[in-house]
This record gives C-alpha cells, structure tokens and sequence, in this order.
C-alpha cells in the first residue's frame, strides 16, 4: 500500500516574516508534502514574501475574509492529498512531523489525528528576530472530558483525512473564534481522535496578534455557542499558553 499523501494548508495574515519562517519549516520535512496551499488574508499579498521553496508545489489563495476558519475551508478546496495538515503562519514544525502522520495514516482506519506541541512565549524585535521567553508543552492522550473543558490540540498540530473533512463540511464559518475547538468536537462524534506521541510543533504566542488571547464580546459569544451545540459546561477563553498551565497542574 502506498503510504498517504498531504497537502498542507497554510493561513496568512500580513506577517511576512513568520510566514517565511512557517514555509521553510514546511520546506525542511523528512516527509515531503504533496502539495503546499496559502491561504492570504491580508493586505498585502503573501505571493510578495514567500522564500524560495523549490522542491514544494505551492498554490496561493487570496481571500479576504478576515477568520481563519473560513480561509483554511478556502484553501482546502480542491485539496489533493489524502490528508490535511494545517499550519497557522506563526507556528513551527519540527522536521519529523509529517513522517510520524505517513507512519499513523498508513492504517486506512485513522480519520483524525495530531502532534503534541510546545507553547512558546517570544517576543519579536524591530529586526525581525524572535526571542523566545517561555516554554510550555501540551502533550496528552485523547481525553473526552478533558477536552469538553479545554481545547489542547491547536490546529497547526492537526492532520484529517481529506474524506472526513468534506463530510463534515470544513470548519464552521460561522464561528469567527473556536471553530478549531468546534471542529475537533465535531470529528470526535464520528471518529476516534489519535494522538501521534512525539512534540513536533511549535505554537508560538506575543503580547498581540493572537486570536486566542482575544477575550472581548464576540469571543464570549462563540465560547456560548460551543456550550450550546455540544452540550458543554461552562467554558472561560483560555490561550494555549493557560490552557497548558491548567493541564500541567493537573498532571
């Protein structure tokens, strides 16, 4: 049986320098990815800053629809790789990343699966460079009560078999913050979520520019939402940053 084929989907949003920095960490898998597809929901065109990347097929996907669910569903569209794995353009993988999902995803059983991840405070100067200040790692098994409280698995750590993710229709549009959390929950009602042990993530977070740390009234609202459909208990907007705090005091 040959072994699965990705295509990677990736979401921008005017930040050339992550995104290179996201792209080339694309560029550096052992496991090399069918096919590369750029969500831009910016400004200006991520076309403009992608770095060289000769050996990926790269497709870019201009949108402008300002939530990142909708932009992932964009580029998804049309996908030709057995699977799906999602990168946010602030966000790192480890060079072994793909190959640990070709290895689960050979079992044509597995229909969602995912990486465990560090969650890495930085700063970023003038000059572009990043500065790490703090590490944190978000690394557990599939726990259904856990997750009804928390949601652990950031996207960029996800992979989904292509035929469950046109099942269940993308990511829910209407959810401009959670629809990550709402996708798993979605997925768990129809297949068993699979964890690929190993940290080959990195998600990384700055005083500003995160979704996550957005906690105003629309975020609140989604957070109800979520309660609401998946009959959850009350939920508090957490970053990945806190909610890797809470699970290791619970470890």
């Amino acid at each position: 049986m040959s072994p699965p084929t990705f295509s990677v989907v990736v979401v921008t949003r005017d930040r050339a320098p992550l995104l290179a920095d996201a792209l080339r960490s694309v560029a550096a898998q052992t496991h090399a990815p069918l096919e590369l597809r750029v969500a831009d929901d910016g400004e200006s065109p991520a076309v403009d800053a992608l770095p060289e990347l000769p050996l990926l097929e790269v497709t870019t996907f201009p949108v402008r629809c300002g939530q990142p669910g909708a932009a992932r569903n964009a580029a998804a569209a049309g996908a030709r790789g057995d699977v799906l794995a999602f990168l946010d353009d602030d966000d790192l993988w480890r060079p072994g990343h793909l190959a640990g999902f070709a290895t689960a995803f050979a079992d044509p059983a597995l229909e969602f699966a995912w990486r465990d991840c560090d969650v890495v405070r930085e700063r970023v100067r003038p000059d572009g460079t990043r500065e790490e200040l703090a590490r944190a790692t978000l690394a557990s098994d599939w726990v259904e009560s856990l997750m009804r409280t928390n949601d652990y698995l950031p996207p960029s750590g996800w992979a989904v078999r292509r035929g469950l993710f046109e099942r269940l229709g993308g990511f829910d549009e209407s959810f401009r913050f959670s629809e990550d959390w709402d996708f798993v929950l979605r997925a768990a009602a129809l297949t068993r979520p699979r964890r690929v042990p190993g940290v080959t993530v990195e998600v990384r977070l700055r005083e500003s520019g995160n979704a996550s740390a957005e906690f105003g009234p629309e975020r609140i609202a989604c957070l109800r939402r979520l309660e609401q459909r998946h009959g959850l208990p009350p939920l508090e907007p957490r970053t990945f940053w806190e909610v890797a705090s809470v699970m290791g005091a619970r470890a």
